[in-house]
């Protein structure tokens, strides 16, 4: 039974007003927080616990992510109502809800097998609409480029070539970056004419984009 009652609300109103003292401000992202159930996307061990601003372990050695850091990279990608979007890391799948919950057309690929599946139970049990795939991230989804924006929710050691050539003219990657354990949140730029423009900002710690060795 998937519960999302009064208490968990008023937890989730709480968290909405961390954030904003932590700088988030557009007020689309702050209401996707505040609607999107966390508890559920979360094992029951931490469920006392997920309405903090924390991150917490999942199945197959992943997390799920800080809701700071879920509200951070949302923000940046500057999402627009319709827009398709690319997440590579569906993990618990609590940030593709966010993007739908903004509306966004949302395309996630995963890596790891049974989160995969877990995940894609869970959001056709919420009824939040988005396309999953079990594949190989680094790659991107090439069949249905180009995208919009491109988010990137693990560490990756290097911008993968693949993703930028996935955005659309005029379009936006964010993706933590660095080879440690502490990673660059870097925001990729295409311009009309193919060129980028990187900016890169603040740190954070992400669990390892898996890379293949061919790559």
């Amino acid at each position: 039974m998937l519960l999302d009652n009064y208490k968990h609300k008023g937890l989730r109103r709480q968290l909405v007003n961390q954030l904003k003292e932590k700088g988030i401000s557009d007020p689309n992202v702050l209401l996707a927080i505040d609607t999107v159930p966390r508890h559920l996307f979360m094992d029951n061990a931490f469920l006392a616990f997920a309405y903090q601003d924390k991150a917490f372990p999942i199945a197959a050695g992943q997390t799920i992510s800080q809701p700071y850091t879920v509200a951070y990279q949302t923000e940046l990608l500057q999402l627009k109502r319709g827009e398709k979007v690319l997440e590579i890391g569906t993990g618990s799948g609590y940030q593709t809800c966010v993007l739908v919950e903004m509306g966004a057309k949302v395309f996630s690929i995963e890596r790891q097998k049974t989160l995969f599946d877990k995940t894609k139970r869970l959001l056709q049990q919420l009824n939040y609409n988005a396309k999953l795939y079990y594949g190989d991230g680094y790659k991107g989804l090439p069949p249905f480029a180009p995208f919009d924006k491109i988010l990137v929710t693990a560490g990756a050691p290097f911008i993968p070539p693949p993703l930028v050539d996935q955005l659309k003219p005029l379009g936006r990657l964010v993706i933590p970056v660095g080879a440690s354990d502490v990673q660059v949140m870097t925001v990729v730029d295409k311009n009309p004419d193919g060129s980028t423009h990187i900016s890169e900002l603040d740190k954070f710690k992400f669990v390892p984009l898996l890379i293949n060795k061919e790559h």
